[in-house]
């Protein structure tokens, strides 16, 4: 059988954890700041899980992840 190929489009969005989980970064805080509270930026700055849902598509395009 042949290797499966990485996206490298996905390869650089998400890590994984310890645990096995795989985290990302969230959206909407790179541009139109100023109408967006202070905490609405704040917790945009944390990474968090993939959903259940997206978890089989991430890892099919990261089969050695």
């Amino acid at each position: 059988m042949p290797k499966i190929k990485t996206c490298r489009a996905a390869a650089k969005r998400f890590k994984k954890t310890g645990t096995g989980k795989i985290m990302r970064n969230k959206a909407y805080k790179s541009h139109i700041l100023t109408k967006k509270s202070q905490k609405r930026k704040r917790n945009l700055r944390k990474p968090t899980v993939v959903d259940s849902t997206n978890l089989k598509n991430v890892r099919k395009s990261l089969p050695y992840l």
